[in-house]
C-alpha cells in the first residue's frame, strides 16, 4: 500500500516542477522546446511511474480474464450444467451446437447473442467453438459436465497452455475432434497429455510457436494416437527435414 502512495507523491511533485518549468518558458523570451520533446522529457523523468502503470494495466487485464472465466455455479444451480456451459461459451463470444440440433448459437463481435438457447434445458453440447477467446484452465471447469462433447475448437486461444491440455482428459470418452492450432503457450510437454484422448480422430496442431521440433512431435503424436489424423501445417520445411533425419536413423539401425 505504501508503494502506490509514494509513486503518486512523486508524480505530483514532478507535475509541479513541470508546471513551474512551463511558466519559465512562457515568461522567457526563449521559445520553449517542441511538444514532442517536452513529452519525451516528461516520460523519461517518469520512467518508473510509467512502468508501474503498465504493471497495473497488466494486473487489471489478468483480473478481467479471471473474472470472465469464473465458475458459473449459480447459473448451474438455477438452469443446470448444460445451460450454464452454454451461457459461459456465449459470454466469451464463442459458439456451440446442441446434440441433435442443426442450429449453432454464436455471439457476435459485440458479445450479443440469441437467448433462445435457454429453451434447450437438459440438452448437452455436441460441438463447441472457442477459437480466439480467452478461455483458460479455470474456465474449462464450466464445460466439465459435457459428456457428449465431440468437437472442440481452441484455435488461436492465448490462454490455452499445457495445464489446459492436461485437463482435457475430462472429455476422453467423447471427444473426437480437437483444434489447438495457433495457441502460443502450448509446448511439447502439453501435447504429451493428449495421450489420454484415446477416442480422438482429428487433431490440428498447426503453427504452434512453442514447439521447437515439430517433426518429432508429430511422430510422437502419431505413435500415441495411431487412429487419429494429425494436421500440422506451418512448419513444412522442418517436418520434411526431421522426418528425413528420423528415416536415416532408422535405416542405419537396420544395417
Amino acid at each position: 500500500m505504501l508503494a502506490p502512495f509514494m509513486s503518486l507523491q512523486r508524480c505530483c511533485q514532478r507535475s509541479a516542477l513541470l508546471i513551474a518549468a512551463r511558466r519559465q518558458w512562457s515568461s522567457s523570451s526563449v521559445s520553449p522546446p517542441p511538444l514532442h520533446t517536452r513529452l519525451l522529457l516528461f516520460l523519461t523523468q517518469r520512467f518508473y511511474d510509467v512502468e508501474m502503470l503498465l504493471s497495473w494495466g497488466s494486473q487489471l487485464r489478468r483480473r478481467g480474464i479471471q473474472k470472465k472465466n469464473a465458475y458459473y455455479g449459480y447459473t448451474q444451480k438455477l438452469y443446470g450444467s448444460d445451460i450454464a456451459a452454454a451461457y459461459y461459451i456465449l459470454s466469451l463470444k464463442g459458439g456451440f451446437r446442441y446434440v441433435g440440433q442443426p442450429e449453432w448459437f454464436r455471439a457476435n463481435q459485440r458479445g450479443k447473442f440469441n437467448w433462445d438457447f435457454l429453451k434447450h434445458k437438459d440438452t448437452p453440447l455436441e460441438e463447441v467453438n472457442m477459437s480466439y477467446t480467452v478461455i483458460n484452465y479455470t474456465g474449462l471447469g464450466n464445460l466439465e459436465g459435457q459428456k457428449s462433447l465431440r468437437t472442440l475448437s481452441l484455435r488461436g486461444c492465448p490462454e490455452v497452455d499445457d495445464w489446459f491440455l492436461a485437463r482435457l482428459h475430462i472429455f476422453q470418452d467423447s471427444l473426437e475432434e480437437l483444434d489447438i492450432s495457433h495457441c502460443p503457450r502450448i509446448t511439447t510437454a502439453g501435447l504429451a497429455a493428449l495421450r489420454n484422448l484415446k477416442g480422438l480422430r482429428r487433431l490440428d496442431v498447426s503453427s504452434l510457436p512453442g514447439i521447437s521440433s515439430p517433426g518429432l512431435v508429430v511422430i510422437l503424436l502419431e505413435e500415441m494416437l495411431p487412429q487419429c489424423q494429425i494436421t500440422a501445417t506451418g512448419y513444412d520445411h522442418n517436418l520434411r527435414q526431421e522426418r528425413g533425419e528420423r528415416t536415416e536413423e532408422y535405416m542405419e539401425g537396420q544395417r
